[in-house]
C-alpha cells in the first residue's frame, strides 16, 4: 500500500538512502533538509514521488511555513522519519564548545520536537500514522566527550517511549532506532569538522553498518501491520560491542 513518508535530514546519509528505499517501493517522500539544491537533484533522480522541501530545522517558523506550504493532497502523512541529527565535537564537557552543544541540542532535540508536534495532530485525528525517531545507542551507552551528543539521544529515547504512552488507545504508533557505528555518511565528518585524519580512524579497518541497513530497517517498520509497534531497534555492526566500566586508579606518590 502506497504511503506518504515525512523524512527530515533527506540530502545525505541516512535520510538520503531511506529516501531512495521508501520510492523504490512505490511510496511517497516528502523529503526535508537546509540544501535545496541537493533536494532538487533528488527530484531530479528519485522522479515525481519525490516531493522536495527546504527548510531549517532549527527554525519553528520555517517548519510550521514548509509544512503548510504543502498541497493538500500531501497533508495527510502517514509516517513522519525523524532522521536530522549531528554531532559536534568529541571534547570533555569542561572543554567543549558552547555553541556546539547549542547547536546539537537546537537539531536533535529541538527540531524533532517541532516536526512532530505539527504533523502529530493529524495523525490522532485520523487515527492512523506511525512515528520513526532515529536515535542512537549513545542514548544508552556513555562514553567520554559523548556528554551533550548522548543526552540528546536519550532524550529522543525517552521522547518516544512517552508518545506512546501518551497515544495509548489510538492506532498510532511511535518506533525509536538506535544505530551504531554507522559509515558511509556525514556524520564524523561533521562532528570533526572535516578533519579527514580522524574521520578515517573512526571507520578503519572495521565493516560498519551503512545507511542502507538502517533504509532497510525503516522500510520494514513501516510495513509492519497495524496491530504491531515495534518500540525500539538497538543497531550495532557485528564489530561493535560493549566494553568495560572506566576505573580511575590512585597514583603513587
Amino acid at each position: 500500500m502506497k504511503k506518504i513518508f515525512f523524512v527530515t535530514g533527506a540530502t545525505s546519509g541516512f535520510g538520503k538512502s531511506i529516501s531512495e528505499k521508501l520510492i523504490s517501493e512505490g511510496h511517497i517522500v516528502i523529503g526535508c533538509g537546509r540544501r535545496s539544491e541537493r533536494l532538487n537533484n533528488m527530484r531530479q533522480q528519485l522522479g515525481s514521488n519525490f516531493h522536495p522541501l527546504a527548510f531549517d530545522i532549527q527554525s519553528k517558523a520555517a517548519i510550521k511555513e514548509a509544512i503548510n506550504s504543502l498541497p493538500a493532497e500531501l497533508q495527510r502523512v502517514d509516517v513522519l522519519v525523524n532522521n536530522a541529527g549531528l554531532a559536534k565535537g568529541l571534547a570533555k564537557a569542561h572543554e567543549a564548545d558552547i555553541s556546539d552543544w547549542e547547536q546539537m541540542i537546537n537539531t536533535n532535540i529541538n527540531g524533532l520536537v517541532y516536526v512532530t508536534h505539527q504533523l502529530l495532530p493529524s495523525m490522532v485525528e485520523r487515527n492512523q500514522g506511525m512515528v520513526i525517531n532515529i536515535g542512537s545507542i549513545a542514548g544508552n551507552w556513555p562514553y567520554p566527550g559523548g556528554n551533550v551528543y548522548g543526552a540528546t539521544k536519550a532524550f529522543v529515547r525517552q521522547f518516544s517511549l512517552n508518545l506512546r504512552a501518551d497515544l495509548a488507545g489510538s492506532k498510532v504508533r511511535v518506533s525509536n532506532i538506535e544505530p551504531g557505528l554507522c559509515g558511509d555518511t556525514e556524520f564524523s565528518h561533521v562532528r570533526f569538522s572535516g578533519d579527514e585524519s580522524k574521520v578515517k580512524a573512526i571507520y578503519d579497518k572495521v565493516d560498519f553498518i551503512t545507511p542502507e541497513d538502517i533504509a532497510n530497517v525503516i522500510s520494514w517498520i513501516a510495513s509492519q501491520p497495524e496491530h504491531v509497534n515495534i518500540n525500539s531497534i538497538e543497531i550495532m555492526p557485528v564489530a561493535q560491542s560493549f566494553s568495560a566500566l572506566q576505573v580511575s586508579r590512585k597514583t603513587e606518590n
